[in-house]
């Protein structure tokens, strides 16, 4: 052997034995681990808006999961549908669900009961709700719903939505000062039928597609301020007219209402699992995402089985989902700002006795601030970090809520 076979001999030896003891060093990835083996429940509300396709492509895609392996977990994920948010609420105050998703008004409930949750990240939001009626009932516009009955979720968002729309065209948020009769409904499919002994209804987008398609159901106003095909009067004919009103309102560019659906987890999963929550938004993230990069037609028919509508029918519910028109999920001091105002209507409407302060609401989204940001980091940072603040937005944003501490104080 030559000095320089040797000297290469030796060279490649000596290679070898550093690489073996740099692997030995170095920790293992989490899939080469012994992983911890956990069963998590998660609640959802397929029937509703944008959490609809994405909790069902992260089903079908096993994202919660592959995410928690990353991190760890060897992860068993029981989904489970509820109609509504309240028999969801009821079996998550009962200890029976470990993360689940509504919108501003239980969330608000259970903050100021303090109820053992965090607040997590955006579940869905600027869903478009309508003011609907039958096409022969003479209601062509807000002013003509007084003296009328009125079909409303009472408690929730289709309710708040609607005293907003009453304050910004008749001044005042209250139906009886306007002379309205509101009839409680408990679903939106009743709702949008606008059954008997209801002269007008509001009605989540869905739904209110579906009965126009198939019931003649026609649309007056929308919560983002613009009329809908049956609207006549001072904006002018049919759809498509912006009330003025509407940009008077505080949640605009929004609309009349500042609409946002929050997922929230027990604070003992979040104790015991920060990485499984961690793994949960980072899923949802990446299904935003790869849905984002996709036809709206094409996204609503992975909610087809919920929606009943047709890809172009579905396709509108998508367009207007705020975790597709932003592409992402985090929560910003924009979308907290909604806790604390829908707290204010809540007194008036009796369903608490105090508003929420600003401390509460971010103390309810304290505790998974740094979680979303970690994230964030495990998913590219998507967005940059200038696309939090950026101006001329379809909706309110602000810092994300890793930078809570420089959000502005608010009463």
């Amino acid at each position: 052997m030559t000095r320089e076979t040797r000297r290469g001999a030796i060279g490649l030896t000596g290679a070898l034995t550093i690489m073996a003891l740099t692997l030995a060093a170095a920790p293992l990835p989490a899939f080469a681990q012994d992983l911890q083996e956990l069963e998590v429940s998660v609640g959802r509300q397929p029937w509703a808006a944008g959490n609809s396709p994405i909790t069902q492509y992260m089903i079908q895609n096993g994202l919660f999961e592959a995410k928690a392996k990353e991190l760890g977990y060897d992860l068993t994920v029981d989904y489970r549908d509820y109609p509504s948010a309240m028999p969801q609420v009821e079996a998550f105050v009962g200890g029976n669900l470990d993360f689940g998703m509504w919108g501003n008004t239980p969330i608000v409930r259970g903050i100021a009961q303090k109820q053992p949750w965090t607040v997590l990240n955006v579940g869905e939001g600027h869903l478009r709700f309508i003011v609907v009626t039958h096409p022969n009932s003479g209601i062509k516009n807000i002013q003509d719903l007084k003296g009328k009955t009125v079909g409303a979720l009472l408690g929730g968002d289709p309710y708040n939505a609607f005293s907003q729309i009453l304050y910004g065209e008749l001044g005042s948020g209250d139906p009886a000062a306007n002379d309205i009769s509101i009839v409680n409904t408990p679903t939106q499919a009743q709702a949008a039928t606008v059954p008997a002994g209801m002269d007008a209804a509001i009605v989540i987008s869905p739904f209110y597609l579906k009965a126009q398609d198939e019931l003649g159901i026609v649309g007056i106003v929308n919560s983002f301020g613009y009329t809908e095909p049956g609207y006549s009067g001072p904006a002018g004919e049919g759809a498509g007219h912006l009330l003025p009103s509407a940009e008077q309102s505080q949640f605009w560019p929004d609309g009349y209402y500042l609409h946002r659906s929050f997922w929230v987890v027990q604070n003992s999963v979040l104790d015991a699992h920060p990485d499984v929550v961690t793994a949960f938004i980072a899923a949802q993230q990446q299904a935003v995402e790869e849905l984002s990069a996709m036809p709206p037609e094409e996204v609503s028919q992975i909610s087809a089985d919920y929606w009943n509508l047709p890809p172009e029918m579905g396709a509108e519910v998508v367009e207007d989902e705020v975790l597709f028109i932003r592409g992402w999920v985090w929560p910003t001091e924009g979308d907290a700002g909604a806790l604390l105002a829908i707290s204010q209507f809540m007194v008036e409407g009796g369903l608490i006795e105090e508003p929420l302060t600003w401390d509460q609401v971010k103390e309810a989204m304290r505790p998974a601030a740094g979680l979303m940001q970690k994230a964030w980091e495990m998913t590219g940072k998507v967005p940059e970090a200038a696309a939090f603040t950026a101006a001329d937005t379809q909706d309110l944003r602000g810092l994300p809520v890793w930078e809570m501490d420089k959000w502005q104080a608010r009463d």
